[in-house]
């Protein structure tokens, strides 16, 4: 099995910064490749001043900057951009996420730079893209769950406009940029020539709204947050148990005949409410309190054993402390570890990639002091 990621060769300059960027090029520099941070000098990248803190280092920024460079040019001054030319040169990947247009300003953007570099593959995380009336705004996460609608089906129905936990509109961003570069160079590949890779984090938002937009274009109905449950396929909820909250995950006929027999109510088979799913979706309030009135008399824990055991896809609601302490979890490395010279120990997720024939190192390289890989990155330049 090989230590290096199938990216080994590969080198990326990394000019992003806060969440989106980062964490698209956290997973190329997971998967083998040479990520260089371009960052400016005496600040940094956002996220080195944003909290949790060990020993006054960000938590957060580490968490999404491991295994990178870091080298600090200020790209107004000549020398400095000569230097970050220079490393392009031999870079096979750029990705910036600041506003479009930025670059341009810079006399970088893609034109400029595919002319003097025509392999370079060009990629732009931004909130809006690099096109329509909306290309010069800046935008932060909730921002776009916001704009993109996101925000309008979370929650319950008198919860008010309610954030995702996360902030998957940089993420969801991230990961789509992750899968544009991928393409980008299988496409050069068999071009020779790099392309630009557009990401707005917007687009990505409608991009994940799936079964609303779905529901919407179908019926005309604005869809609206409806709690735990899933709008089309029920039950598909979380149920209430004698001591906790359990999730219950019926997606078909079948798995709803063996969830009325394992709680011990055949009756509801044949109840005409609860026929089909199309019928137990329009009464689902009902069928929910049946279902509950069985779970509540035994323990999250017993139920969880007993569907499990009958195959009917469930789990427990767990808190952030539970998820990452799961035993699964653990087996499947998703909790690894760096040894930072400042922090010390930091846990942190892992990668969800997993490849045969490749290593899944369960300690990963520290997140970069500013402008600490300097002396090694100038040293590598032709």
């Amino acid at each position: 099995m090989s230590d290096n990621g199938p990216l080994h060769g590969v080198t990326v300059i990394d000019m992003t910064r806060v969440l989106a960027g980062p964490y698209a090029t956290m997973v190329l520099a997971d998967l083998g490749a040479t990520v260089i941070k371009v960052e400016m000098p005496g600040y940094g990248d956002d996220a080195r001043h944003f909290g949790p803190f060990v020993n006054e280092k960000s938590a957060y920024f580490s968490s999404l900057n491991r295994g990178k460079k870091s080298i600090a040019l200020n790209l107004k001054d000549n020398e400095d951009r000569e230097i970050f030319l220079n490393l392009l040169e031999s870079a096979d990947i750029l990705v910036e996420n600041y506003r479009a247009g930025t670059m341009e300003k810079l006399s970088l953007g893609w034109d400029v730079l595919h002319e003097k570099f025509p392999k370079l593959i060009y990629s732009a995380v931004s909130g809006f893209g690099h096109t329509g009336p909306y290309s010069d705004r800046p935008a932060y996460d909730m921002v776009v769950q916001a704009m993109g609608g996101l925000m309008s089906v979370t929650g319950h129905p008198d919860s008010g406009p309610t954030r995702v936990g996360t902030s998957i509109g940089d993420i969801t961003a991230g990961l789509f940029g992750l899968s544009g570069i991928l393409t980008a160079l299988y496409d050069r590949n068999r071009t020779g020539v790099g392309i630009k890779v557009d990401v707005g984090m917007l687009d990505c938002q409608i991009a994940i709204l799936e079964n609303a937009i779905a529901r919407y274009f179908a019926s005309g109905e604005i869809p609206q947050p409806l709690g735990s449950r899933h709008p089309s396929i029920t039950p598909f909820d979380a149920f209430s148990s004698a001591d906790d909250y359990i999730i219950i995950a019926a997606g078909n006929d079948q798995l709803f005949l063996k969830l009325c027999e394992t709680i011990d109510s055949p009756e509801l088979v044949n109840d005409e409410r609860f026929k089909t799913n199309v019928d137990r979706s329009e009464n689902n309030g009902p069928l929910k309190i049946a279902i509950e009135e069985k779970l509540k008399l035994k323990s999250a824990e017993a139920w969880l054993s007993e569907l499990g055991s009958a195959g009917i896809p469930c789990g427990p609601i767990n808190n952030v402390a539970q998820a990452v302490n799961d035993a699964h979890v653990r087996e499947r490395n998703m909790i690894i570890k760096t040894n930072d010279p400042v922090s010390g120990e930091l846990s942190m997720a892992g990668n969800p990639i997993k490849l045969s024939g490749y290593s899944d190192p369960r300690e990963r390289s520290p997140a970069p002091e500013l402008d600490g890989d300097r002396e090694e990155i100038l040293s590598g330049l032709k």
